[in-house]
């Protein structure tokens, strides 16, 4: 019989994971890894916030995840500099403007690394609600933006002359995002929750051959990756979120070592 917090650890994961399929796969088709990046550094802004007017950390950091996402919409409209070096900017930028204002407000009896790195183990049933209830939210949207997202992924200028609305899509993918990242923070951190979008499904895409079957196969490698990461964590005693993201990457590296032997990586 597993423990409460185990138990609760586990659903929590489990839901996440879900979550993360769809959307881990269209950030790597749409090679979107350092947006979500950018967005996730942000949201430390969203702890201090949180920790300024003693409100809800999920609500903050969600409030702080959409800014982010909507400011990266509008600086990714300008041509000054490429889109990388305004990622950049903004990336390191929140970061060390959250960390300083984290730990200036925090006190000596927050632990910062908590936010970095998540503690799984000490979700509870509030965490629950809102990961499951955020979840299914975000699912509900990308079913009905799913193909959309896709010809954007394909070819986003065939697919704006053809009429998709690029933006608007975009817009609401990136807010899907925030929102995914806001519902994770507790579980794996503000540095490790990106990964665990675009590591099973990096994993996933050798061996798949259509975008729904790349879903399927994320969402598997996910899940066995959430089950072996927690039982090393309970082994180990080593910390659930960064043990989760570790068992992922290994079984992304073995994925794409063998698909390199196999010849699909050419």
């Amino acid at each position: 019989m597993l423990e409460p917090f185990l138990l609760r650890a586990l659903v929590a994961a489990l839901g996440l994971a879900l979550v993360a399929a769809p959307l881990g796969a269209l950030v790597v088709w749409q090679r979107m890894a350092y947006f979500g990046e950018t967005m996730a550094q942000a949201s430390l802004l969203g702890v201090a916030l949180s920790l300024a007017v003693g409100g809800d950390v999920t609500v903050s950091v969600l409030v702080v995840a959409m800014l982010a996402a909507l400011l990266i919409l509008l600086l990714s409209r300008q041509r000054v500099l490429p889109l990388d070096s305004v990622l950049g900017l903004l990336h390191h930028g929140s970061l060390a403007a959250g960390v300083i204002a984290t730990a200036a407000l925090a006190g000596p009896s927050v632990d910062l690394l908590g936010y970095l790195f998540g503690d799984i183990f000490a979700v509870s049933q509030t965490d629950l609600a809102w990961i499951w209830g955020g979840g299914v939210l975000v699912l509900g949207v990308l079913y009905f933006i799913w193909q959309p997202l896709l010809r954007l992924a394909v070819h986003e200028e065939l697919a704006i002359a053809e009429g998709v609305p690029g933006g608007r899509i975009k817009a609401a993918f990136m807010l899907l995002l925030a929102i995914t990242i806001a519902i994770a923070i507790k579980i794996l951190g503000i540095l490790l929750v990106i990964a665990f979008l675009i590591v099973p499904a990096a994993a996933a895409r050798p061996f798949a051959r259509t975008p729904e079957q790349m879903v399927a196969i994320t969402a598997l490698v996910a899940v066995a990756g959430v089950v072996a990461g927690l039982a090393l964590s309970a082994r180990s005693d080593a910390p659930g979120g960064p043990a989760i993201v570790l068992v992922l990457a290994a079984m992304a590296l073995t994925s794409l070592v063998r698909a390199r032997i196999a010849g699909r990586g050419d």
